[in-house]
């Protein structure tokens, strides 16, 4: 019983390797968020959506979604698992620091927007979001089938986010945004 207890209690390396991945991940998202431009975020509908991701993430984690499934003990797939969070990491990184101070958080309209079509955003038109989508996976993979729930979820919001702010960049490039959205694709390289 008791070392029944401390194994199920247990870190293991793999979820360590997740846990500083996505914290420093984030860290560096929150320090990379004070060089960035000026923005407004038109908040009306936007907050509804936002607020219902949050809500269904809520009632998720209330009914115990998250809990209580037991680890992948599979080499496999936390390889698997462990190289596409490092992919889609990398990928999120490489897209936030190439976009530089244009960028804001999901539907900011910039007051001097620049239209970047060039490094990640030749291959996609969102790959912040197709990056983290990417890394939430693996971490699924890895880890727990279950939390590709998240992932869902925030896919939708993410698929919401870039319809968005698709118009918005239409109305603000009329000439170039069309010919850029025709010529990539949205989040998936060839694909989608």
């Amino acid at each position: 019983m008791i070392k029944h207890l401390w194994y199920a209690h247990r870190v293991r390396p793999v979820e360590t390797v997740f846990t500083i991945g996505w914290g420093a991940f984030w860290l560096y998202w929150l320090v990379a968020a004070f060089f960035m431009k000026k923005g407004k975020v038109p908040w009306s509908k936007e907050l509804r959506i936002r607020a219902l991701i949050a809500l269904v993430v809520v009632i998720l984690v209330r009914l115990g979604v998250f809990r209580g499934h037991a680890l992948n003990t599979d080499v496999w797939r936390s390889a698997l698992g462990l190289g596409l969070f490092v992919l889609g990491l990398g990928f999120a990184t490489w897209a936030r620091v190439y976009i530089g101070r244009n960028w804001g958080s999901p539907m900011t309209q910039k007051g001097e927007p620049e239209l970047v079509t060039s490094g990640p955003y030749r291959l996609v038109r969102h790959p912040i979001y197709a990056g983290i989508l990417t890394a939430g996976a693996g971490t699924g993979v890895a880890l727990s089938w279950q939390w590709l729930i998240a992932v869902g979820l925030a896919g939708t919001y993410f698929l919401y986010s870039a319809i968005v702010e698709e118009r918005y960049l239409t109305q603000q490039f009329p000439d170039t945004y069309s010919a850029y959205r025709d010529s990539t694709k949205m989040l998936v390289p060839f694909i989608f």
